[in-house]
């Protein structure tokens, strides 16, 4: 066995070793294994291209198993219920870790990996900065009333500049306007990602993350932000579509979650505004059993602007 293996060996055993202390109720000792833990998993996923022995798409994960840890450290720390994130979910863990190197499944919670800050031992003073407004109708999270964003999107996003033109070739820019929604104004940190996939949902561009939304009035949360797709038009195939997913932090489970999905197909893809439904999560993206999320008039709002040079 190699030293990664041996790593993950290592890490798996430390994962059994923090759960048990959880089951037995011994807390601080619990705290203790799972911070280490996590410190451990950052300090990889964190480590320049090429001088790791995991992937980047490991190292992801392995960014994201470390927020999960983090949450439970810190529900076991609060007065509060810590419920809120179970150790029944938290051991749905266990076979990613052990099986890391070969792990090809969906992560089992729809979280963003630990932001690239220090972790704290417990017991530390810590102060998330999340660069967003304050959480609105009161939200608490963890840690004895610090909320945790660990789970959240960046609020710069991950938007991607417009790909260089080529002749005879087309890019497309979709503006996203607003989206209604009936509950909007509730709606903590609203972003949404944008994907391109095929007709088999394999990914055919990279994924972006929209910045934080601007503003939330009546019925609409509003961004105004321009999304460049990373495909030329004429490379996209026939079935392909580009994915629209709200997503929106979740104080109570303390973890982002995608509230609705929109999409729009390769017939769609035309110079102006464009009006398009919603759907029921969770996101479907080879579009073969979709429910309306409302039967009332709310739609994403897109605005469409072709380039070719």
């Amino acid at each position: 066995m190699g030293d990664i293996g041996k790593l993950v060996m290592k890490w798996h055993d430390s994962f059994g070793k923090a759960t048990d202390f959880d089951s037995w109720g011994q807390l601080v000792e619990a705290v203790d294994e799972y911070m280490i833990l996590a410190r451990q998993l950052l300090k990889e996923a964190q480590s320049p291209p090429n001088c790791s022995g995991f992937t980047e798409d490991q190292k992801k994960i392995l960014g994201k198993i470390a927020a999960c840890l983090e949450v439970r450290s810190q529900s076991l720390q609060t007065t509060q219920s810590n419920e809120e994130f179970p150790l029944e979910d938290l051991k749905q863990l266990e076979p990613v870790i052990k099986n890391i190197l070969t792990y090809n499944k969906e992560f089992p919670f729809d979280v963003q990996p630990l932001p690239q800050r220090r972790l704290l031992a417990p017991g530390e003073e810590q102060s998330l900065d999340v660069g967003g407004e304050e959480e609105e109708d009161g939200a608490v999270g963890a840690a004895g009333g610090v909320t945790s964003h660990v789970f959240n999107a960046r609020p710069s996003g991950t938007l991607l500049p417009r790909l260089p033109s080529e002749p005879g070739m087309t890019l497309l820019t979709i503006r996203i306007d607003k989206i209604g929604l009936k509950d909007a104004g509730q709606c903590i940190d609203p972003y949404i990602t944008v994907s391109v996939k095929d007709a088999s949902a394999v990914e055919l561009s990279p994924v972006q993350d929209t910045p934080v939304a601007s503003r939330k009035e009546d019925t609409f949360v509003h961004f105004g932000m321009d999304v460049e797709i990373q495909k030329h038009v004429e490379q996209l195939p026939k079935g392909a579509a580009i994915f629209f997913e709200f997503k929106h932090y979740k104080p109570k489970k303390h973890f982002t979650s995608t509230k609705c999905f929109a999409f729009m197909e390769m017939d769609e893809i035309k110079p102006g505004p464009v009006v398009i439904e919603l759907y029921k999560k969770p996101t479907d993206f080879k579009r073969r059993k979709l429910t309306l999320l409302t039967k009332k008039p709310l739609y994403l709002h897109l605005h469409q602007t072709l380039h070719k040079d």
